[in-house]
């Protein structure tokens, strides 16, 4: 049937409309599909952000199954492939539940199934990103991050050292053990600052990477169970004349000064010998 010209036009300004709203969906995909904010930490389980976008069907029903306000399904305001998983530590940490209901209701793996021990989750890894803003490097208790972390005396350790500013005091300092944190993001939540001094980070942010042909000498000793030289001769420092050095004490230091101090402080106790001396 024929159409008039008028409807020629409205049907090609449609089909135009149309066009432009399918490309932009696009675009909007392609520009989030493989980036993720710092910000934003993936559910426990989640693959690697490639694999995990390509096997996510956007389905929701991990966040449907979380029985906490934790997970969301990303808007485009987000900056994240539309449709997928994450939380905000900030907002709301993951809180390590021991059936792990997120990974269980994923229907085609993006969650890892393999991942049964909620320990065992690497969403990312915490990092105290501002020693001055911590009031702990100040000398004050807080101790809040290490109370709440899931993983206490694992996760977060609190760690005694001297206090330079008031020469009498100790500081009572949070330490994030990375091999234990499992990137739950409870310290950042639950840290009393304004902007928190405690933050999870995606690993590859969180940690550098050294190069492939670096090699350290004592892991590749460990490794090989021995020495790879051999013979495994000690190591002989070059040091200039009159000087000694102790790896585990004094460091480096005069060859006389130890016997010249023993000596001094005989001299201070014992008048007997300035007299002998004149």
């Amino acid at each position: 049937m024929a159409i008039s010209r008028r409807e020629f036009f409205i049907n090609s300004a449609k089909l135009a409309t149309t066009s432009a709203l399918i490309a932009t969906g696009l675009i909007s995909y392609s520009k989030y599909a493989y980036a993720i904010p710092a910000t934003a930490i993936r559910p426990p389980g989640a693959l690697k952000e490639k694999e995990f976008i390509s096997a996510c069907i956007r389905c929701g029903l991990c966040v449907n199954d979380c029985p906490f306000p934790t997970l969301s399904l990303a808007t485009e305001k987000d900056n994240i492939a539309i449709g997928t998983p994450f939380f905000t530590a900030r907002k709301a940490g993951c809180e390590m539940c021991d059936d792990i209901p997120c990974v269980k209701a994923c229907p085609t793996g993006a969650l890892d199934k393999s991942l049964t021990d909620i320990n065992d989750a690497k969403m990312g890894l915490a990092r105290i990103v501002d020693t001055k803003g911590c009031i702990a490097y100040q000398g004050l208790r807080c101790e809040v991050c290490f109370n709440i972390c899931p993983l206490q005396g694992k996760a977060i350790t609190v760690e005694m050292r001297h206090n330079d500013r008031s020469g009498k005091h100790a500081l009572f300092v949070p330490m994030v053990n990375y091999e234990h944190c499992t990137g739950c993001g409870k310290c950042e939540e639950a840290c009393i600052m304004e902007e928190a001094v405690i933050k999870v980070l995606p690993t590859h942010l969180a940690m550098g990477k050294r190069q492939a042909h670096y090699k350290i000498g004592w892991e590749e000793k460990q490794k090989s169970g021995g020495s790879l030289v051999s013979p495994d001769i000690e190591h002989q420092y070059n040091l200039p004349k009159g000087k000694k050095y102790d790896l585990q004490g004094e460091g480096l230091t005069d060859v006389n000064t130890s016997l010249d101090n023993a000596l001094d402080a005989l001299n201070n106790l014992n008048p007997l010998f300035d007299i002998k001396k004149k």
